[in-house]
């Protein structure tokens, strides 16, 4: 579960729904008519940042789909506490469910592909190795690598609304990724194949998006034998960060909530 990550990062951003109101990501119950201590790191940001005192509204959110009222109760140098007012009705999740598996690349552009995957409704990311990726985490550094790519998500829902934060799984090889796909459609990405289509009706599907250097006929050829079948998305060669900002617009347009 979410909460167990206590390492991922609170963020904050600006609700639209909320008339200015913070909103922000708890690690922890979100009870009404109870009071909650905040974390440190949120505390400081609530109020030496935001400039929030006694009183104010804020909206508060638990990752797995629950979302509350509250305002400031007290605000101490060390401690700040919160009233929770009442439930509220989160943004609904959509109604396709997409595992996105995203081959690992360098600096930003991981951060970009899952900030935008969260944004356009993903329910779950695996970051993979794969033969033509360059990126290799081990140990401490990629224990460090998952909590910074779960913060991004975080942050993400934050700014888009969604109380339910996708997981972001260890990163692990594709061979064993694909072992563990059972979703009824599966898709890879590969230029100058079968395009989307939307004669039937999609509920569960698992994408799968290569590095720069693409995927390799090896690992297409351990896709195929999972049951992926290869998808274009055009005549035009995307980046390995803009390829799922694409791919899961059309998803959703298409099968999702999008089209509504």
């Amino acid at each position: 579960m979410l909460r167990s990550r206590s390492s991922a990062s609170s963020r904050w951003t600006a609700d639209p729904l909320a008339a200015g109101a913070p909103r922000l990501y708890v690690d922890a119950a979100l009870t009404p008519a109870s009071e909650l201590i905040l974390p440190e790191r949120v505390a400081h940001h609530l109020t030496r940042v935001l400039r929030r005192g006694v009183g104010d509204e804020i909206r508060l959110f638990d990752g797995l789909g629950t979302e509350v009222s509250a305002h400031i109760a007290r605000s101490e140098r060390k401690q700040v506490a919160v009233h929770i007012d009442a439930l509220l009705t989160p943004v609904a999740e959509s109604s396709l469910t997409v595992h996105l598996g995203q081959a690992i690349s360098k600096g930003d552009r991981m951060d970009y592909a899952i900030q935008k995957a969260v944004e356009l409704g993903v329910a779950a990311i695996t970051p993979l190795y794969t033969e033509h990726g360059d990126v290799a985490l081990k140990g401490e550094r990629a224990a460090k690598k998952l909590a910074h790519w779960q913060g991004v998500a975080i942050s993400a829902c934050e700014q888009c609304g969604r109380a339910t934060v996708p997981v972001i799984a260890p990163a692990m090889k594709l061979a064993e990724w694909l072992a563990m796909r059972d979703e009824p459609v599966r898709w890879m990405l590969h230029p100058g194949e079968a395009r989307l289509e939307s004669t039937t009706t999609i509920a569960r599907a698992a994408l799968l998006i290569g590095p720069e250097g693409g995927l390799s006929e090896a690992d297409m050829a351990g896709a195929r034998t999972h049951g992926f079948a290869p998808l274009s998305l055009g005549p035009r060669i995307l980046r390995t960060e803009t390829a799922p900002v694409v791919a899961l617009s059309l998803l959703q347009y298409l099968h999702g909530d999008l089209s509504r």
